[in-house]
């Protein structure tokens, strides 16, 4: 079946008991057991496993093909497992600007653990080979990157893996682009992590994190025993709202891509911006590289305004439409002045806004960026 129907089939079955089209929601936190004390039905206690989970992750097993997936409470719930998977000592080989929530589990939450991190761009595939150590356990990618937009090659890192021995595993960030456009583990990727907040979600109303493997490995097991022990699972309600957004996730995602393509080049050719960040662009480097692997370009853009923070500042907040808001993928579109968000320490130029397109007209959005950039002083 196509993406379009599995994303409204998926996981998804008649309620028995009712006829229910739509799943109902299992508050229940216990199950009751059968008079020899199993669990015929397949549930003893909500946090280890509930009907609201089981279909959400089946949904997503589908959706990026993979063999199982696994839903947290949130995305960095799952990079937090994932690190605390890994034995102290062990060598995370990580992009250069890599979401700041990686930084901060491996470089602060596990700071005594210790786990050892080399940052590198992933773009470079020589810089990646020669970052590479016998204890390299784990080889993490974003693309597209956050902010600057940076494509990595799933298929040449996964080999570059692969040649490396089979203690090197391969995970992609699949957040900005959602199985709608690129499905990473096609390209031997071994696992995939979503913060499902975003697109998946789609609607800015629930918090939630999903990790998918290609084939069973003990990273994903120990993924495992952090979600049942640790205890990082969303409510059946947040997986209930986020099953509910996967059914339109194709339809919105192609649009807010759609939409993002028209921004990207209106701010291209506007004299106030110093660059855009956009792999749809085909001056962007990794154009063609994106153009191989991703279906379209996603709804991500960020480009940077010409003069430093305080003119980035005060052209987010002349925006009218753009709401000044931090996440992404939602229906509205959003603003932020990324580095400011990340804080000390950030390599995000001061000058960068980050844009997500929403679903509202691309003309109103490009009108809206007009007027906010209209008061830049231009050379």
């Amino acid at each position: 079946m196509k993406l379009e129907t599995r994303a409204v089939h998926a996981g998804r079955h008649i309620d028995s008991a009712t006829g229910a089209v739509t799943p109902p929601i299992h508050l229940s936190t216990t199950f009751e057991r059968s008079p020899d004390g199993e669990y015929p039905l397949g549930y003893s206690y909500s946090r280890e496993g509930n009907p609201n989970r089981r279909a959400l992750e089946e949904c997503l097993a589908d959706l990026d093909g993979g063999k199982e997936a696994l839903a947290f409470s949130s995305g960095l719930a799952v990079t937090t497992a994932l690190v605390q998977g890994l034995q102290p000592g062990d060598h995370i080989l990580a992009p250069d600007d890599a979401y700041y929530g990686l930084r901060r589990v491996v470089g602060g939450l596990f700071e005594r653990w210790p786990i050892e991190a080399s940052y590198v761009d992933i773009t470079d595939l020589d810089a990646v080979a020669a970052a590479l150590r016998p204890n390299t356990r784990l080889i993490w990618v974003e693309t597209p990157s956050n902010p600057l937009m940076k494509i990595a090659d799933l298929a040449a890192i996964a080999s570059l893996a692969r040649a490396a021995g089979p203690h090197v595993m391969t995970i992609c960030d699949g957040t900005f682009a959602t199985p709608v456009l690129q499905r990473p583990l096609e390209f031997g990727i071994d696992l995939v992590t979503h913060s499902t907040t975003k697109y998946i979600g789609g609607h800015s109303d629930v918090i939630g994190g999903a990790l998918i493997t290609l084939h069973p490995n003990y990273l994903f097991e120990r993924a495992r025993l952090a979600q049942t022990y640790g205890g990082g699972v969303p409510s059946p309600f947040d997986c209930w709202l986020t099953l509910r957004g996967i059914g339109t996730l194709p339809y919105r995602v192609r649009a807010q891509a759609e939409n993002a393509l028209r921004v990207a080049r209106f701010l291209q050719r506007h004299p106030a911006v110093e660059a855009v960040h956009y792999p749809g662009l085909e001056e962007h480097p990794g154009h063609q590289v994106a153009a191989r692997q991703m279906a379209a370009f996603g709804g991500m853009l960020s480009f940077q305004v010409r003069g430093g923070r305080e003119t980035a500042m005060a052209a987010a907040a002349r925006c009218r439409l753009f709401i000044r808001a931090t996440s992404l993928g939602g229906t509205h579109s959003l603003i932020e002045h990324r580095a400011s968000v990340e804080g000390p320490g950030t390599k995000v130029p001061q000058n960068l806004l980050r844009l997500s397109t929403g679903l509202e007209h691309a003309d109103d959005l490009i009108e809206d960026l007009e007027q906010a950039l209209a008061g830049v002083e231009r050379p």
